[in-house]
């Protein structure tokens, strides 16, 4: 495989996106992006010319090298270029989330000293125009979508196409200015400031350098076989790694064709029209696609119904049969033919994945039951570990040896290594330059030259790194029984009727969980028994709901109940929440990483309650909207007790 660039010497970003725009022309698409129903191409010739007008317009309204530039909206190649045209100018792109709330933009805006910002449309200008005042150092807000916008009068707010015409202005009186301004740049210059999720505390802004990223990347390529044939669907939150990775990094480095979806509404019809070659979903995203599949499955037919269960358990069992190395018989082979044509290829086509070539999950665990599900339908589903600190990645499956339970081998190109306590160590060329303005924390984080994530983990005798939880979250129960939270909820969202649960057990007698219904799902069967409800809160308080999900909860209690470590970590009682954790209350991360310590001061009454003879528990709580607006929610929650299994 050809890599772009792979000869060259000290390459940066904006090095690799001018080869490729002079390698490829207007031969190859480099972006695409989906407006009024409609795909919209631009080659890489025509890519450069975007992104080479407007990083000469932000020259021509004041910036300058080692600025930052905010960029924050719905993945749209506009947002791409614009961070590209930071690096050009030696400037460092800082993504965020586009549903973060005004407080949480404020602190990345102030802490990363931005004084350019990149938005896509109106939503996101009114979020910076109600920052402002507490930004002084913020100067200039340009924005891509003018819709409602237009009695906007503010002199620092500036159209994305203003700024590419100022852009050809200062470009025909500076001739040669951006190639000069390019040659500047130092592979170990900063290419992008991403900052944690801040499940314990603030984010943190990670430094991360062009020769991180590259490096990593074209290793990546290599390993994995992917070259600038593939493509992918940018739909991930910009603000995360991940999407800087697969959908800038992977694209430059690799040469590949990136698709912007329409909305986050369009995402899965937009995936079905485009037909990805490869494919990377955290496990919430998993989630959902298996809790459609299974909500359509409960409104078929009934003879549908039994195909589709039949085959789906042939091969899952098939899959557990494979990956404990077992032999699969001809007779189960020619049974999964049959039903490849009659359930696993229509159902890969209807849900978008049917020319995907590899597919990948991280972010957080999988349980071990959904990934099995997806790989028995024949998608080469493979999970990876990674994190922001390393560049991205630290072990990944291998094809051909892919274990449930694991998140595979340490990559080549990572050092890898297990504290005396567990911890998970790791050295290698992905690893960030320190955090931002956060000198104290950086020297914390390192020890003997090694990152300590933060995660437990061991390596088992195939040389698979598995990763337990949070080294800080794994615990004890008053027997002595290992406790790890997320390995239960995990296996609770495997669930399509259960969207979020935090499980509670350290130092206590018992495990207990609050439990998140999924609203879409739940409703769906709820309407199919005619059970009238008129929110969430009253859905969730059904008794038949409760008799539901306490199914649910056995299930997991079975599962735990096989292995011998964590059968007394079977949940004893559960309640079902009356909202959804959301990240606009901190209850979890923009990433739907749930912030513990919060979680357990704000429900600090319901988890006491989980552990009396009560049945039930008075609660109220206070939510937050995206407009900053709140509200107080009073609900009488049930408590059930559940047998553990023997």
């Amino acid at each position: 495989m050809e890599t772009v660039g792979a000869n060259g010497e000290g390459c940066t970003f904006p090095a690799l996106f001018l080869e490729n725009s002079e390698r490829f022309g207007t031969r190859r698409v480099s972006i695409r992006e989906k407006d009024y129903g409609i795909w919209q191409s631009y080659t890489w010739q025509e890519a450069r010319e975007q992104m080479r007008d407007f990083a000469l317009g932000l020259a021509a309204v004041g910036f300058k090298r080692g600025d930052r530039l905010c960029v924050v909206g719905d993945n749209r190649p506009q947002l791409y270029w614009g961070m590209m045209a930071a690096q050009c100018l030696g400037g460092v792109p800082v993504p965020l989330y586009q549903d973060s709330i005004e407080r949480e933009m404020q602190y990345i805006v102030e802490h990363a000293e931005a004084r350019f910002a990149l938005v896509e449309d109106q939503e996101q200008v009114d979020k910076f125009l109600g920052i402002k005042p507490q930004c002084p150092k913020l100067e200039c807000v340009i924005y891509k979508d003018p819709r409602g916008l237009r009695n906007y009068n503010e002199d620092f707010l500036l159209s994305f196409e203003s700024v590419q015409q100022r852009g050809r202005a200062f470009g025909a009186e500076h001739p040669g200015f951006l190639e000069e301004e390019i040659g500047k740049i130092d592979p170990d210059d900063l290419a992008v400031i991403c900052y944690t999720s801040g499940t314990t505390g603030k984010p943190k802004g990670v430094m991360l350098s062009h020769r991180n990223f590259i490096e990593t990347t074209r290793t990546f390529l290599e390993y994995e076989g992917l070259n600038q044939e593939d493509t992918f669907l940018a739909y991930l939150p910009m603000g995360w790694i991940g999407d800087f990775f697969f959908s800038f990094g992977m694209a430059i480095v690799g040469g590949m064709t990136v698709s912007c979806p329409e909305s986050t509404e369009t995402v899965r019809h937009d995936l079905w029209e485009i037909g990805p070659t490869f494919f990377f979903a955290p496990p919430p995203i998993w989630q959902s696609l298996l809790t459609t599949v299974m909500i359509r499955m409960e409104d078929a037919a009934w003879i549908k119904r039994k195909l589709f269960h039949y085959f789906i358990d042939l091969a899952t069992g098939q899959q557990k049969k494979r990956s404990r190395g077992e032999r699969v018989g001809l007779l189960e082979r020619l049974l999964y033919q049959i039903g490849n044509l009659l359930v696993y290829a229509p159902l890969k086509d209807n849900l978008g994945l049917s020319r995907i070539r590899i597919a990948y999950t991280a972010g957080e665990a999988i349980g071990p039951e959904m990934f099995d599900f997806f790989r028995a339908l024949g998608i080469n589903l493979k999970q990876l570990y990674a994190m922001t600190e390393a560049g991205i990645f630290i072990s990944l499956q291998k094809s051909g040896e892919i274990k449930s339970d694991s998140s595979g081998p340490p990559v080549p190109w990572v050092d890898v290594k297990i504290s005396g306590d567990g911890e998970v160590l790791i050295k290698g060329p992905g690893l960030f330059k320190g955090y931002l303005k956060n000198p104290e924390a950086t020297r914390e984080a390192f020890e003997d030259g090694y990152f300590k994530t933060g995660d437990a983990g061991f390596i088992d005798h195939d040389g698979h790194l598995k990763i337990v939880d949070r080294a800080k979250d794994v615990g004890k129960l008053q027997d002595g029984t290992i406790f790890a939270p997320k390995f239960v909820e995990n296996k609770l969202k495997f669930s399509p009727y259960i969207k979020e649960a935090v499980a509670i057990g350290q130092g206590r007698s018992h495990v207990a969980a609050m439990i998140n219904i999924d609203a879409q799902s739940v409703g769906n069967w709820a309407e199919r028994r005619h059970l009238a409800y008129g929110s969430y809160t009253d859905l969730a308080q059904k008794p038949e709901v409760l008799e539901l999900i306490e199914q649910e909860v056995r299930r997991v209690n079975q599962s735990l109940a096989e292995e011998d470590q964590l059968k007394g970590a079977q949940i004893r009682k559960y309640l079902i929440l009356h909202k959804e954790l959301d990240p606009d209350d901190e209850e979890i991360t923009r990433t739907r990483k749930v912030r513990r310590g919060f979680v357990a001061e704000k429900y600090k009454d319901l988890i006491a309650a989980l552990y009396t003879d009560a049945d039930h528990v008075q609660t109220e709580a206070k939510v937050t909207f995206e407009d900053g607006r709140e509200a107080t929610i009073k609900a009488d929650l049930a408590i059930r007790a559940v047998d553990a299994n023997a």
